[in-house]
């Protein structure tokens, strides 16, 4: 069942298109439920198409589409490095590596703490930035070093 606070939000973002278009906030609200849950189960999927009145295969379509939804648990902190073209050729595997030793975990994986969730990204649309990566989609940080990255990690303990 959505919270109240998330049909809140999805009703907010229901203002912005047409009122028979409901279907046209579905990125929204699998975000705002994401943000709430930490993850998309399958049943959360299922609640959103319903109270979007769409069908529950084209929410799926959607999450299961686009790399920022997660259908599976991570950690409280989910790190998404890109590793497409530009990122790599300025350094993303040293960082990924850097990480994965760091971290003690592989992609999709989420440390024994259920701190940190390691994600591997396509691209970020910031390439000029090269190599970068997310944390929890929603902190962009570029120009990634080794030690920029501890200092991130850091932070977030």
């Amino acid at each position: 069942m959505l919270s109240p606070e998330a049909t809140t939000k999805i009703d907010y973002e229901l203002t912005k298109y047409p009122a028979d278009q409901r279907q046209a906030a579905v990125m929204s609200a699998l975000r705002i439920v994401q943000t709430e849950r930490g993850w998309l189960s399958k049943e959360s999927i299922t609640e959103v198409a319903q109270y979007l009145g769409m069908p529950e295969i084209a929410a799926m379509e959607v999450a299961t589409f686009y790399n920022m939804y997660d259908l599976s648990p991570v950690g409280k902190y989910k790190v998404t490095i890109c590793t497409n073209i530009s990122c790599m050729l300025r350094g993303s595997d040293e960082i990924v590596n850097h990480l994965q030793s760091k971290l003690g975990v592989g992609f999709n994986e989420v440390t024994p703490d259920g701190k940190f969730c390691l994600k591997e990204g396509e691209c970020m649309g910031c390439c000029g930035g090269a190599p970068l990566m997310h944390v929890n989609n929603t902190e962009m940080h570029e120009f990634l070093t080794t030690d920029k990255v501890d200092a991130i990690i850091e932070g977030l303990k």
